[in-house]
């Protein structure tokens, strides 16, 4: 029995302080009146977990728990210093060509557009220091409690599983929004948890990615097979991916509204561009009559002899 309520908290330098023995998720208390989401399959405790990264010999969960919310915050805390925090964004370089304008050859300046390798594993503690709190408590933290439990369930079970999940990014803020790259919603409305979205506590946005894989395009592979085993398992646990080949690592629930939105937005497409598909297959064209096409014609006499 642990004497004291464990900590979620990292070290300084960013990993969790190890702890001995696992527990599945059926030894995980709950608060009065609390019910736990319906238990995976996979759930069965294994004696020597796996070694997913160098500078983390495994996922560790206190085998005795006062309060639940805590050995979540440390499975998943875990999960996310573990994953590395790079993508590839597109950059735009600039470079002068010769072009000919008006008979003349002329030099100009042009950005040419370059994907290279970001690395954003400055912003979350920028933003965390910037909070003014420790990193996990910012990250896992400020995510929903009843969202980060369904995702304790789902990333637990595909450990389990072997698939090896990393998180790359949980809370955010509007100052970490703002500082977000690429295709983003505006700083107050992500559903990571912008101010608008109720801010603190009500982060309902994870990324997720494998940490399976000796190389980038290994890991790649073993990605888009973690992210098919979670649309395989999204109802069993109430966790999917709203946005699919759009923000594929981007997990919610899939009873919120973001989930709800963008699925039904996406299939509407794939309706009407199935129907186009299928006007176009059989040469359908629908052409709208004029008013002139459809009077009667009339004979008009006149009133000369």
């Amino acid at each position: 029995m642990i004497a004291s309520e464990p900590s979620a908290q990292a070290d300084a330098n960013g990993s969790v302080p190890p702890v001995t023995g696992r527990a599945s998720p059926e030894a995980l208390p709950t608060t009065p009146g609390e019910q736990q989401p319906e238990q995976p399959s996979a759930t069965a405790v294994v004696e020597s977990p796996k070694t997913a990264l160098a500078n983390i010999d495994s996922v560790l969960v206190l085998d005795e728990c006062f309060v639940a919310e805590a050995c979540i915050d440390r499975f998943l805390g875990a999960l996310y210093t573990r994953a590395p925090k790079t993508d590839w964004i597109v950059a735009y370089e600039k470079k002068e060509v010769t072009i000919k304008r008006k008979k003349k050859q002329i030099t100009v300046t042009r950005s040419i557009p370059k994907r290279v390798e970001n690395d954003f594993g400055w912003k979350d503690p920028n933003a965390a220091e910037k909070a003014g709190m420790p990193l996990m408590d910012y990250v896992i933290g400020g995510m929903d409690r009843a969202f980060k439990q369904k995702l304790f369930y789902m990333l637990y079970a595909a450990e389990q599983a072997g698939l090896a999940p990393g998180i790359t990014s949980g809370f955010r803020d509007d100052y970490r929004q703002s500082i977000a790259s690429g295709l983003k919603a505006a700083n107050d409305k992500s559903y990571h948890g912008g101010s608008s979205r109720g801010g603190y506590g009500h982060g309902l946005a994870a990324d997720v990615i494998s940490m399976n894989g000796g190389s980038k395009d290994e890991r790649a592979t073993e990605t888009r097979k973690l992210w098919k085993w979670i649309d395989e398992h999204e109802k069993q646990f109430g966790v999917g991916r709203p946005y699919l080949n759009g923000d594929p690592a981007h997990l919610g629930p899939i009873d919120g509204q973001e989930y709800t939105s963008r699925r039904l937005a996406s299939r509407h497409a794939k309706q009407i561009s199935k129907r186009h598909t299928r006007i176009a297959r059989h040469g359908v064209t629908t052409r709208a009559k004029s008013k002139a096409a459809t009077k009667p014609a009339t004979t008009k006499v006149s009133s000369r002899l």
